[in-house]
């Protein structure tokens, strides 16, 4: 069981990397296209990528049978993960264009304060180490994002409604994964997000083939990589984990998100950041330690 929980954790870990340099990605391609186009393309290609391989499984027939029960799971899952994806996609994609690529990466990160709380609302408890990775935790972003004098701008706040909607989608993969195929659920909530985020796409923007080519790159990677590899590996990974510590593990994408920002856009660390990416890393390692089981925990 240990050795399971240690593979998931580094798929986590993974699916927490390609996000956080996805960031530099949804930056570059707002210079092109509108949040909602980028936000409908990536999931759109992020679904049509999972295709071949759920074709491939099916014609080797690894696919197991699925029951009424189970395919209601399935639908109902992939349509609910869909919708928190879409909206809380197109707040961060909304969001982005109004404050930094790093400021972005640790708000967001906020979900790893959230998911505990909210998780309170069910009855449900975590271990002391949890709550005390929770709590360095809080201290990093603290450090992160509070440099010269913090204020809540119109970016901020529509990152930080991100962050209370991904802690809903973590919710929510946490209640569906045990119930229903893991990489079947993922192409669903895909194509449900690029399908939602299409109508304010065709009322507000005006999307062309042109603008999307100029955007390839950007485009490719936030759909193949961070949808379509990434939200499905958050997906199996999170199969069996504790929603608290897999949200902490995937917070480790505001740390890559600074570091891809210092590489790619030539933004600088200073002490105070460097000391919270240490905070951080401090309460992930905390949080994969084990505690003493109780009953009442997750």
């Amino acid at each position: 069981m240990r050795a399971v929980n240690i593979k998931h954790s580094l798929l986590l870990l993974v699916t927490a990397i390609i996000w956080g340099v996805a960031f530099v990605a949804q930056s570059v391609g707002m210079d092109y296209v509108g949040p909602f186009t980028f936000t409908c393309a990536r999931s759109l290609i992020a679904g049509a990528v999972l295709l071949p391989y759920l074709a491939l499984r099916r014609h080797r027939g690894r696919s197991k049978p699925s029951s009424c029960a189970s395919r209601r799971d399935l639908w109902l899952g992939g349509l609910c993960c869909g919708l928190f994806l879409a909206l809380a996609s197109s707040f961060q994609q909304l969001g982005i264009q109004f404050t930094t690529v790093g400021k972005a990466g640790f708000i967001t990160a906020f979900y790893i304060i959230l998911v505990p709380v909210l998780g309170l609302c069910w009855g449900r408890r975590c271990g002391l180490n949890i709550w005390i990775g929770v709590a360095l935790a809080l201290a990093g972003l603290y450090l992160l994002c509070i440099t010269e004098g913090f204020s809540i701008q119109r970016g901020d706040l529509m990152v930080f409604i991100c962050a209370l909607l991904f802690s809903g989608h973590i919710l929510v993969i946490d209640h569906f994964a045990q119930r229903a195929d893991g990489v079947t659920m993922a192409c669903i909530q895909f194509f449900t997000c690029g399908l939602l985020c299409a109508v304010p796409m065709l009322i507000f923007e005006r999307p062309a083939l042109s603008q999307l080519c100029a955007a390839w790159l950007p485009v490719l990677y936030a759909g193949v990589l961070s949808s379509g590899v990434g939200y499905t590996l958050q997906i199996i990974g999170q199969r069996g984990m504790n929603p608290t510590v897999a949200s902490l593990i995937l917070s480790l994408e505001s740390v890559v998100s600074v570091l891809a920002g210092l590489v790619f856009l030539g933004q600088r660390l200073s002490l105070r950041e460097g000391i919270g990416c240490l905070l951080m890393f401090c309460a992930i390692v905390l949080a994969q330690l084990p505690s003493r089981p109780a009953a009442s925990d997750f």
